[in-house]
């Protein structure tokens, strides 16, 4: 048993480890980090008070993160065990078919719900007038964390290292956690808001 996971995945290697470690931190971090600021503004107030400058130095901070985590990926498949997994012409196909979809998934999300909607606004107190309903939300509950897994699966499948499929099945699992608490929070915020605007009604 142990021999054949070592023939797929060395977990000697430390880039390996940076990688996991990277691919865990940015959800984490970022729940962290926009619960105290819709608690605290902590980022407005360094902003002067103006919460969209704030959001937008978070979402600076999330893609350069996700560039990092990225590039961290990349450089640890390459150091891993590779192995046929697809026949031809599938090994090319499959890959090619999966990250098309997987940054349509991405892209398309970031465009409907602009840059506020995508990186946390809504803890910076910037609220989206109405959910977003249209592609690809008409299709995907959460588009953006599943077409990021699966240009994970995309990039394994592309190089050919079993061992980028055991990180993509991690990132899935962390993306599911991460919902769990950002989920909720988020609803909970919108909730607030239809409360307030049902008390303003009650008052004119």
């Amino acid at each position: 048993m142990a021999s054949s996971l070592s023939s797929i995945i060395d977990l000697s290697k430390p880039s390996l480890l940076a990688c996991v470690a990277s691919i865990a931190f940015n959800p984490t971090a970022w729940n962290i980090v926009a619960r105290n600021e819709y608690r605290n503004k902590t980022i407005t107030r360094i902003f002067g008070g103006n919460a969209r400058y704030g959001c937008y130095f978070l979402a600076l901070c999330i893609f350069s993160a996700g560039i990092l985590r990225d590039s961290l990926y990349h450089r640890a498949l390459l150091e891993q065990p590779k192995m046929q997994i697809l026949p031809e012409p599938f090994d090319t196909l499959v890959p090619v078919v999966l990250f098309v979809l997987g940054q349509t998934f991405v892209v398309t999300s970031t465009w409907a719900l602009g840059v506020t909607g995508t990186f946390l606004g809504d803890y910076f107190g910037i609220l989206m007038d109405h959910r977003v309903e249209g592609f690809p939300f008409n299709v995907l509950r959460d588009p953006m964390y599943v077409g990021s897994t699966m240009s994970f699966a995309a990039t394994a499948l592309w190089y050919e290292r079993p061992a980028g499929l055991l990180i993509t099945a991690y990132v899935y699992i962390v993306y599911i956690i991460a919902l769990q608490f950002e989920g909720p929070f988020t609803d909970m915020i919108y909730s607030k808001r239809a409360s307030a605007q049902a008390e303003s009604k009650k008052e004119l």
